[in-house]
């Protein structure tokens, strides 16, 4: 079978070393240790030890011998594997094919060292069929991806890579198998929701008489304007799609990955192409692409919907309220100066009576103030400044409202659809709001000029503050009726915010669906239970830690509020409600604290009493109390497996921990600080669950130290706290306790 979809150069890579290994490759896949030297050694001649070297990481980098010629590496390979073997003449290496069958030899005994498998093998090939059957169904990648997936499993998994046709041919066949039980889960799942939905799916790729496209293109395409009339278009185009009920099929089994994948096929394929392809792949990808449409409308239309309200309502009430205001403001001015002057002699004629103790004289007074202007022009000037300066803080948001609700014609067209969909869901506080929206149908149809809306007939609760002069005190309407223009907006922007906040949410949809919903609970959350817990390096049962944490908040915000009680008018902080019924913290800016005198007294006792030690001193020393250094293990046996490990652990964690990086701690001269030790090191021994492992010896050993201990017990509820970090620590990586030290990273 050709091998189609890898290319010729691809191919021909396959299985040899395609290019010259990169530095970190060299350090990563070359190194030699000590498990590694002790079975050279058993060689006699150099050319056979550089020789066997060779072999040995050939097959750990490239995942096979190389049987016709295991000379054919690039040259700075067998230079590096001779300077750690201290071998001086490379070329030796080229006696190594003198003999065959020693070659040969030499790969059965690596093999049978280092646990590598044959391809043919029996219970590796069960294992990776079971990895490719379940990658090509779970991932919605192409064959050469897959391809790749699979020369990475093989080699993680030390069997011996086949040939590349081979493989080829098994990753092509199994992706085969893949999409076939795709198209035939989806079909059947369609046929098994209504025997006639394939048919009535076909039928949308045909175009209808006197138009220029079928219905699945017209239900392709979103809506391209912001208006009332495009969101009603686009509700349409919702109710359209869901006509198909397509939620009806029982899909669960199916990845959603695939799904989309099999979506985006669809959506790249012409109407024509698709009524030629055969079932069951056409019913599959058409149901695919219509739940894909399904969510996709929705999102378009509330997408539009948020434009719409955010620019064509909002932004334009704001434009308006404010080129009013701007218009009032020159006579404004001219009102406040004459007040101004006013109100100045007013308050020096008062001073002047109070300091001579006459009594007040009214006409005296008028008369100093028409020197100011005349008494008529000093009270238009008061109107004047009554009239257009706003009595409290929220007139301005008052004001806006009345000219949102102008803006009920943009919204009229589409309040039918809208109120209608059941596209629309609520979380416990968005409920109110949605059952608002439920009733904008009716409210449109109603005439109002002939039947005036009445209190009674609205939910009150859905008109805050800032709008209940708009809806209530319409003047233009009989004394007690509602303004149904004023209330449907009102009730609008409730739904835009809430949108926002997501208290109401769409369903299906990709954008504006409920976030809660992509909670883990019941079988869902049983299957990937135990693997979250280790990730969390939580030992315990969930709900019960959850419940520990939620004593733990709920005992921090008791002591915040008695601490507030206590502080009384001395606090800086304070809970604001806001008129959206929100609570609002507000903190001031707190100042240092001065130092006492004590205070300093004991940091510079402490300070000479520790004594002064570098950051790798430190670690070993604690190492020598806890052992915690033992838990950086070998990636592949679990063991360790090169001497003076220690040294090369704490280089790292140093440079990691100061940040610094490898440099300032290598030292060529000292075996376990070079470079390609500490690369190899990082590579296979420095890992999250080591890491865990080390911090989880560090905790241990200090929940043993006597004041700690003390602590946990005097300390409440600051203990839980404490415990809730400490059961939590094992998955953060090691932290050096400073940075100050870096004069040297390691001694020597």
């Amino acid at each position: 079978m050709p091998v189609e979809f890898l290319t010729d150069e691809q191919a021909e890579a396959y299985g040899k070393f395609a290019e010259e290994p990169t530095q970190p490759e060299l350090e990563r896949f070359f190194f030699l240790d000590d498990v590694d030297r002790d079975l050279i050694a058993l060689r006699r001649t150099q050319h056979h030890q550089l020789g066997f070297a060779l072999q040995m990481c050939t097959v750990r980098y490239v995942g096979l011998f190389l049987g016709e010629d295991p000379l054919d590496v690039p040259w700075p390979v067998v230079e590096h594997l001779a300077g750690q073997l201290g071998i001086e003449d490379a070329s030796c290496v080229k006696r190594y094919t003198d003999r065959r069958q020693t070659v040969y030899d030499h790969a059965w005994e690596i093999r049978e060292a280092y646990g590598y498998h044959l391809y043919e093998d029996h219970a590796q090939g069960r294992k990776f069929r079971a990895f490719l059957h379940g990658r090509a169904w779970t991932h919605a990648e192409g064959p050469k991806a897959l391809f790749d997936h699979s020369v990475g499993w093989l080699r993680r998994n030390r069997v011996l890579l086949p040939g590349v046709s081979v493989l080829a041919r098994q990753v092509a066949e199994v992706r085969g198998i893949a999409e076939q039980r795709l198209h035939t889960t989806v079909a059947k799942a369609a046929r098994r929701a209504d025997a006639a939905l394939p048919e009535n799916l076909v039928a949308t790729l045909k175009t209808p008489e006197g138009k220029r496209y079928s219905e699945l293109e017209r239900m392709r395409r979103p809506p391209t304007r912001t208006t009332g009339t495009a969101m009603k278009a686009a509700l349409q185009r919702v109710d359209d799609i869901a006509g198909f009920q397509l939620g009806r099929l029982k899909l669960s089994q199916v990845p959603p990955n695939r799904l989309s994948a099999l979506a985006r096929y669809g959506l790249g394929t012409k109407a024509p192409k698709l009524e030629r392809t055969s079932e069951p792949k056409r019913t599959a990808m058409l149901s695919a692409v219509m739940r894909h449409l399904e969510a996709k409308a929705i999102d378009d239309a509330l997408d539009l919907f948020e434009i719409l309200m955010a620019t064509r309502l909002i932004s334009t009430a704001k434009r308006s309220t404010e080129k009013q205001r701007l218009s009032t403001l020159p006579q404004l001015e001219k009102a406040s100066r004459l007040v101004a002057r006013a109100a100045t002699v007013f308050i020096e004629e008062l001073e002047l009576i109070e300091q001579t103790g006459c009594d007040v004289d009214a006409a005296t007074l008028w008369r100093a103030l028409e020197e100011v202007a005349p008494r008529a022009a000093l009270s238009s000037a008061a109107v004047t400044v009554v009239s257009l300066v706003p009595e409290d803080d929220g007139t301005a948001e008052t004001a806006l409202r009345g000219a949102l609700a102008l803006r009920y014609n943009t919204v009229k067209p589409f309040l039918s659809l809208l109120g209608e969909s059941k596209a629309l869901d609520a979380a416990t506080g968005g409920m109110r709001i949605l059952t608002g929206v439920k009733r904008l149908p009716a409210l449109s149809r109603r005439k109002v000029s002939e039947k005036p809306l009445l209190p009674r007939e609205i939910d009150d609760k859905l008109v805050p503050a800032h709008w209940r002069k708009a809806v209530y005190a319409n003047a233009d309407l009989p004394q007690g009726a509602i303004d149904r223009d004023a209330y449907v907006v009102c009730v609008l922007e409730q739904l835009f915010r809430a949108l926002k906040r997501r208290d109401i949410y769409a369903s299906p949809s990709h954008r504006w669906s409920d976030p809660r919903a992509r909670l883990l609970q019941g079988k869902g959350w049983e299957a990937v239970r135990e693997d979250v817990l280790v990730g969390l390096s939580l030992d315990e049962n969930a709900e019960e830690h959850l419940k520990e944490l939620i004593e733990v908040l709920d005992a921090t915000w008791k002591q915040m509020a008695e601490r507030l009680e206590e502080a009384g008018p001395d606090a800086k902080i304070s809970i604001e409600m806001q008129p959206n019924g929100r609570a609002k913290l507000n903190v001031e800016k707190l100042h240092a604290l001065g130092e006492p005198k004590s205070l300093a007294w004991l940091r510079k006792r402490v300070e000479k009493m520790l004594p002064k030690i570098d950051l790798p001193d430190l670690l070993f020393e604690v190492h020598g109390w806890t052992g915690f250094l033992d838990a950086f293990v070998h990636l592949g046996d679990g063991k360790t497996r090169m001497k003076d490990l220690t040294t090369s652990v704490v280089a790292l964690l140093v440079s990691e921990a100061c940040n610094i990086g490898m440099t300032p701690v290598i030292n060529p001269n000292v075996e376990a600080l070079t470079r390609s030790r500490l690369v190899h090191v990082d590579q296979y021994y420095l890992r999250a669950d080591t890491l865990a492992a080390a911090n989880a010896a560090l905790i241990a050993a200090q929940a043993q130290v006597p004041i700690v201990q003390y602590w946990a017990r005097v300390c409440s509820p600051l203990s839980t706290v404490c415990a809730s970090l400490c059961r939590s620590a094992p998955s953060t990586p090691l932290r050096a306790p400073s940075t100050s030290r870096r004069r040297r990273a390691l001694p020597g």
